[in-house]
């Protein structure tokens, strides 16, 4: 574990500090993007809490005022541009990482499925995803990993032995399909928990990352008995050379569909309930699983909205099961790091048997 310098360790720049020097005190400045837990101790809250404290206590200001002269000054003593460049780099990059998730451009966090403590997993090994969040900008909702898909991730084990349980009955892997798969935490993790082949699908836009954190964690997958790839499917739309994959031509193929927090308008429950109607399979052991945080009235309503609109589906759903799960969100951050509990409503849904 890094162990950030005291106020006392940050150098002088009037005294020259060596390359070496810099580099360490600016490496231990590192603040990495929060991961948090469904199952967070009391324990880990506390040291999480106190190691936010030990900042302030030590002057965040100070901190901010010594990258600031590092980034402002020509940093003549050093052997090269080389060295200067590094240094100017660090900096730059400690001090985004203090001006909140907009300013830090690509990160990639790892998040952690541990048997036993975050996940209950029939696969045994503890594994860690990494995934690449390029910088956020205008609307690109996409390119964050939310809340929801770690919580819905650390569940799976226990969907897989309850009320999805038949469809993992069989020796051939399962084929799920996600929709509004953003950066693919949820559905990677669903590739190694239930060794299923799963394909992720987002927006023509979203792909490029998407398929880059495929290929990121692909031996992870496989090494668990996965399969994973990326797919543009549009929502709502028919257009299988540009905005929807070719493959999605034929309709009703998957037998289990999962979704986390895709509802941020008013009209995506419509979209959303059409896109699960055209793909899910029309037979009755087919499932949808779905989760939505609730995180206000807006959220709660578009909640309602698409219980509402999966009901009215030409082919209906029926929901089977479901609940409010409780864990962390970023949804409202700016300036800070931090996270607010919250409710995560889930739902698992089938086919309405026909009444003949």
């Amino acid at each position: 574990m890094t162990v950030s310098p005291t106020p006392e360790e940050l150098p002088h720049l009037w005294q020259k500090p060596a390359y070496a020097t810099l580099l360490d005190v600016l490496q231990r400045l590192r603040q990495e993007p929060r991961i948090w837990g469904l199952k967070e101790s009391r324990e880990e809250i506390l040291k999480a809490q106190a190691a936010s404290m030990a900042e302030m206590a030590f002057n965040r200001q100070e901190i901010i005022s010594f990258l600031s002269s590092i980034i402002k000054s020509g940093l003549p003593w050093l052997d090269s541009d080389e060295q200067r460049e590094d240094i100017w780099e660090e900096a730059s990059r400690r001090l985004s990482e203090r001006c909140g998730r907009t300013a830090m451009g690509e990160i990639i966090r790892r998040w952690p499925f541990r048997d036993g403590k975050n996940v209950s997993s029939e696969c045994g090994s503890d594994f860690d995803l990494a995934i690449r969040e390029p910088p956020l900008t205008g609307d690109s909702l996409g390119l964050k990993t939310w809340g929801s898909s770690y919580v819905l991730a650390q569940l799976l084990p226990q969907f897989s032995a309850g009320p999805l349980a038949h469809l993992f009955l069989g020796d051939e892997p399962l084929d799920v399909l996600e929709l509004g798969s953003g950066t693919g935490l949820l559905g990677i993790a669903a590739a190694c928990l239930w060794k299923a082949d799963v394909t992720l699908t987002d927006l023509p836009n979203i792909i490029p990352n998407l398929s880059h954190n495929a290929e990121l964690n692909r031996e992870t997958v496989e090494a668990r008995g996965g399969r994973v790839e990326a797919a543009a499917l549009t929502w709502g739309s028919d257009d299988y050379e540009g905005e929807t994959h070719p493959r999605f031509r034929e309709p009703n193929r998957y037998k289990l569909i999962i979704v986390a927090d895709p509802l941020y308008d008013d009209h995506h429950p419509e979209l959303l309930s059409s896109a699960i109607n055209e793909q899910l399979s029309l037979e009755s052991d087919a499932r949808l699983l779905v989760m939505v945080p609730q995180r206000d009235e807006t959220t709660k309503g578009l909640t309602k909205s698409l219980r509402c609109k999966l009901e009215q589906a030409s082919s209906p759903l029926t929901l089977v099961e479901d609940a409010i799960a409780s864990g962390e969100d970023d949804w409202g951050e700016g300036e800070t790091d931090e996270t607010d509990r919250v409710g995560f409503w889930w739902g698992v849904y089938r086919r309405e048997k026909p009444s003949w």
